[in-house]
């Protein structure tokens, strides 16, 4: 397989697990977004960004906005991390939103993370207690996927990561069989 690098944004660890779970398929280097230099990639064939989605931002995306016409012939991936559920169209929004201009062709995969209040910033668990009194308001069978997933943590820690989720993103890497053997022994 072609060098690669894994370049990682976690804030509360899922995006990280997700990066070594990649680490360990492909055998690509590993580093932290924040901790990497554009002249630092540049030697590698495949970019991988693992990161977590906060407020509908991709963390660490800038890193290709500002770079992307020195990254021109490396395949580029994003995989993204979140609470809610897959959902195909929340998906194809969240590109929308974050991947324009020369970033819309980079593929985007998806894997679940986790839900940690204990480790939440004050900011962000005073900010997704908000979200989840304006959520209450509405009828459940009106609720989109992520509404769901927010109501459904009713305070609790949840780690819905999984090797699985990875699955997509290998296959586009020509990696499969690895993760095959892995699944298999679950």
């Amino acid at each position: 397989m072609e060098k690669g690098m894994i370049l990682y944004q976690s804030k509360y660890g899922a995006a990280r697990k997700y990066a070594g779970w990649l680490r360990e398929e492909t055998g690509f280097e590993i580093r932290e977004v924040k901790n990497c230099k554009i002249e630092e990639v540049l030697c590698f064939e495949r970019l991988i960004l693992c990161s977590g989605i906060y407020a509908s931002g991709i963390a660490g995306i800038s890193f290709f906005q500002k770079n992307i016409e020195k990254l021109q012939g490396k395949q580029l991936f994003v995989f993204t991390v979140g609470a809610s559920p897959y959902h195909e169209n929340a998906l194809k929004e969240l590109k929308r939103k974050n991947m324009k201009g020369g970033l819309c062709a980079i593929p985007l995969f998806y894997g679940r993370g986790m839900w940690l209040e204990e480790k939440m910033t004050w900011k962000d668990r005073t900010l997704c207690r908000m979200l989840k009194k304006a959520v209450a308001k509405k009828a459940p069978d009106t609720w989109e996927p992520w509404m769901a997933a927010l109501m459904s943590t009713n305070g609790q820690n949840c780690d819905w990561t999984d090797r699985k989720y990875l699955k997509p993103l290998l296959d586009a890497l020509g990696n499969r069989a690895g993760l095959e053997k892995q699944l298999d022994s679950f």
